[in-house]
């Protein structure tokens, strides 16, 4: 019984709560490169992160996002990250980092549903991609962890949001 409780060990990255400071957290849209996308990030009622607003393809636009770096993380134990959430049934991206020198994230695409869920991802699944390319270099198999960053570019115009409660590494 011992090794089923040690095989459970886990990490929490954030766990949002009324209370959390979310100051870390930085919006990053598409106007970074002449976009018109929008996007706001705060907590609600309950206690949640909620990342919300419109993607625009204006101007060659097409992504809203919104990113967390934290003091590096020593991750090698780790194999999954599980995200406790509530979508809009839209497709969303969960990029990690690393180190948040690389130019690249690492990217694994997920689905909504519109219900609360738990959505568990293989660290090994995340590709490397830079500006929406997937790189030829190995998947994710770092030791540390940076940034992680939800992104959303579904190639149309859209409203969107995304409600967090938590996410943990496993």
């Amino acid at each position: 019984m011992i090794l089923l409780f040690a095989s459970l060990q886990s990490n929490v990255i954030f766990d949002f709560t009324v209370n959390s400071n979310i100051q870390n957290w930085s919006v990053v849209n598409d106007v970074v490169m002449g976009g018109a996308s929008s996007s706001s990030f705060a907590l609600n009622n309950n206690g949640n992160a909620v990342f919300k607003g419109e993607v625009s393809l204006e101007n060659n636009g097409g992504f809203a996002s919104v990113r967390y770096r934290f003091p590096q993380k020593q991750i090698k134990q780790f194999s999954t990250i599980r995200l406790r959430l509530k979508g809009d049934g839209k497709d969303y991206q969960l990029r990690l980092k690393a180190n948040i020198n690389e130019y690249y994230s690492y990217v694994a695409t997920f689905k909504t549903t519109g219900e609360w869920q738990n959505i568990t991802m293989p660290l090994e699944n995340f590709y490397p991609s830079f500006r929406g390319r997937k790189l030829t270099q190995p998947n994710f198999a770092k030791e540390t962890l940076e940034e992680i960053s939800f992104l959303i570019g579904n190639k149309k115009t859209e409203q969107f949001e995304l409600e967090i409660d938590s996410i943990t590494l496993y």
